[in-house]
């Protein structure tokens, strides 16, 4: 399935250009490209292949992760999801919020307010960060 296939590239892919060793490689290839200015005169083409380097590697990126930050989001949303439903007393409502609108979510989030505002009156003792 193409899909998995593109997953476990960008996977793949976030892992090593998120390492150590990618960020030493860009430093290097910056270095390079700076030691080589005199040699080029610094001139519009020198500079013309970093500023086409970097912009064709963030287009890529971009996309790499986005998929990587959908899908720990989506399993963030699930584990959530699920320790909601497994814990007694919980709003099962509260399951899937990510697909309220916008006002939906404002009006939770004016609830949950007035539940802290409640909580605090009750117990002055308590501590709040």
């Amino acid at each position: 399935m193409p899909t998995d296939a593109f997953n476990n590239f960008a996977k793949h892919c976030a892992a090593i250009v998120g390492s150590p060793w990618a960020f030493v490689c860009a430093v290097v290839i910056v270095m390079m490209w700076v030691i080589t200015g005199p040699h080029f005169a610094y001139s519009d083409t020198w500079q013309l292949v970093i500023n086409t380097g970097t912009t064709i590697v963030t287009f890529l990126m971009v996309f790499l992760i986005q998929n990587t930050q959908n899908r720990d989001t989506k399993a963030v949303h699930l584990k959530l999801d699920e320790l909601i439903h497994g814990v007694q007393g919980a709003r099962n409502s509260l399951i899937d919020l990510e697909s309220l609108s916008d006002q939906e979510l404002e009006g939770l989030h004016r609830q949950f307010e007035r539940l802290r505002k409640k909580g605090d009156t009750q117990s002055p003792s308590r501590h709040t960060p």
